[in-house]
């Protein structure tokens, strides 16, 4: 078993618990927010504004389980008009650290990753295979 299988089922459930987080800060939007919200303490407007392409469904599903997850407090100010606040917890500041050293090694590495997903795509497209999975 490899380091990161030991890792994945030490609280023994086959991984899914650490799958689920894994799942949860990789979709397309957290990282973003969560980073975005590292600036400190933001409106729902302001985050609209910079976190480009989300949309506002997008946003406050994302904020919600940011919320669910500790990692987020949502605060709501009895004003009007109403003001709600978003701000990183303890918990979500200590993403902060992880992501920018996942994000250099996706800087470090983008030319040879598209590189090899040129070369792949050429060599699919040569044999009359559709080039890419996701596209």
């Amino acid at each position: 078993m490899s380091e990161y299988e030991d890792t994945c089922m030490i609280l023994g459930d086959g991984g899914r618990r650490v799958r689920a987080i894994l799942d949860r800060i990789g979709d397309k939007w957290t990282l973003l927010v969560v980073a975005t919200l590292d600036a400190g303490r933001m409106r729902y407007s302001e985050l609209q504004r910079h976190v480009p392409g989300v949309s506002q469904r997008m946003l406050s599903l994302t904020l919600r389980n940011l919320e669910r997850d500790g990692l987020v407090t949502r605060t709501a100010y009895a004003e009007v008009p109403p003001r709600v606040e978003y701000e990183l917890t303890g918990l979500g500041a200590s993403l902060i650290e992880p992501a920018l050293t996942l994000a250099g090694w996706a800087i470090r590495n983008n030319g040879a990753i598209e590189a090899n997903r040129a070369a792949h795509d050429e060599a699919r497209a040569t044999a009359g295979e559709s080039a890419a999975p996701d596209a």
